[in-house]
């Protein structure tokens, strides 16, 4: 069904079919393009890990786009439309406090908790070997992924879930964007850039200051990859 505002003709929200049929479409991809190049690429090598670098960005479009065919729906309807470069530098801030979250956060939760701390090793391998592995792991981590993650659980799952509130569709939204990057040392940083990606999304409308948000936090990460390759 078509609305209309001010701006023009306008695509209704998506609601649940395109939140399941995202998420299904993302874990095919991301689970089974793995599962397929078995014996063709060791995952655990450096060139595995920029591979692993670009695919969850790569899954995270492939998502949005089934979304986003599934009833035929205008991007605009899942929030990827043009912002202000006011929205663009609250963005960079938003990236600035998910920066400090993490610091404080990850470890204390390393700290109170047994979950694993290695799981991003093929990440920091990518990234501390060689010049052309790290720039793959760079596009991968800071372009893909920023955007096919932002385009599926901001675009997708945050739109989908403000039919019942703001606040149900930011933690809701967060809660499974944190929990399907594992039960890991991840997760807190996930969850934190997931409540500021997201009410970012709802206030300005726009995926795109979430996009910056994700690829300031991950720029950082392939930094100190790079130099530090041994803190994972």
């Amino acid at each position: 069904m078509e609305t209309t505002t001010d701006a023009g003709p306008r695509t209704a929200r998506p609601g649940w079919p395109e939140i399941l049929v995202g998420i299904a479409a993302m874990a095919l991809v991301g689970f089974g393009l793995p599962f397929a190049t078995r014996g063709l690429i060791d995952l655990t090598s450096p060139a595995g890990g920029a591979a692993l670098a670009c695919l969850s960005g790569v899954a995270g479009l492939a998502g949005f786009g089934a979304a986003a065919a599934l009833r035929h729906r205008s991007w605009q309807a899942f929030g990827v439309r043009r912002t202000s470069a006011r929205w663009l530098w609250i963005g960079v801030a938003g990236g600035v406090v998910a920066l400090l979250a993490k610091g404080v956060l990850t470890p204390l939760f390393v700290m109170l908790t047994d979950a694993e701390t290695d799981t991003q090793a093929g990440y920091a391998a990518g990234a501390s070997s060689g010049v052309w592995l790290l720039v793959v792991t760079a596009i991968g981590l800071v372009v893909l992924t920023p955007i096919g993650e932002e385009f599926l659980f901001r675009g997708v799952v945050t739109t989908g879930l403000l039919r019942y509130g703001p606040v149900l569709a930011t933690v809701g939204s967060a809660t499974i964007f944190a929990l399907l990057h594992g039960i890991n040392v991840v997760l807190p940083t996930a969850f934190i850039v997931g409540i500021i990606t997201a009410e970012l999304r709802r206030r300005s409308d726009s995926v795109w200051p979430g996009v910056v948000v994700h690829a300031l936090n991950n720029s950082i990460t392939v930094v100190a990859y790079a130099l530090f390759p041994g803190i994972v």
